[in-house]
């Protein structure tokens, strides 16, 4: 991790998922990724980006496990850039960005939708609890609290209240 997460944020995990991409071109070139980009030159094309940036933006990835650099072709060697089941599992998370975007437009105005493949009908993506189907928004239903590895300043964060319940710190942090 580079030196962005503060030392009491490291066992955060909100903190630590965004160290590996909070960063622009990297939820860029993740979002590509799931769109089955993978060579150096789709990714550059597409994204007007940089090689330089590029370069560094997916040695990152590499290094962070979301992304497999593998040989395509042999002279000159060229490198593709898939993604890893680590890399996979970040798809709800981008699509949930995309949504909440969406959200604000007005259906007109939106300039890209997640459909259903088979039917081709527009979907609206939203995050649920596994176990009981009920959607997660309601900030008051739903709280973060401290989990069993949580250390002193996790549990300093989420004290909780004589109900039982956990409460959020208005003290600040991730």
């Amino acid at each position: 991790m580079t030196g962005r997460t503060r030392p009491q944020d490291r066992e955060c995990p909100l903190s630590t998922t965004i160290e590996h991409v909070g960063e622009w071109w990297t939820l860029l070139l993740l979002h590509d990724a799931f769109d089955g980009y993978t060579r150096f030159d789709q990714f550059q094309e597409n994204l007007g980006i940089s090689s330089s940036m590029l370069t560094a933006r997916l040695k990152t990835l590499v290094a962070d496990g979301l992304l497999e650099r593998r040989p395509y072709q042999t002279n000159p060697v060229r490198h593709e850039y898939v993604l890893t089941e680590l890399g996979r599992s970040l798809r709800p998370v981008i699509v949930a960005m995309a949504a909440w975007g969406n959200a604000r437009l007005a259906p007109g105005q939106r300039s890209m939708i997640l459909i259903d493949a088979a039917t081709g009908e527009e979907v609206e993506p939203v995050v649920v609890d596994a176990k009981t189907g009920r959607r997660l928004e309601d900030s008051r239903t739903y709280v973060f609290t401290a989990g069993p590895a949580a250390g002193p300043g996790m549990r300093a964060r989420y004290i909780p209240q004589e109900s039982g319940s956990a409460r959020r710190s208005l003290s600040g942090g991730s």
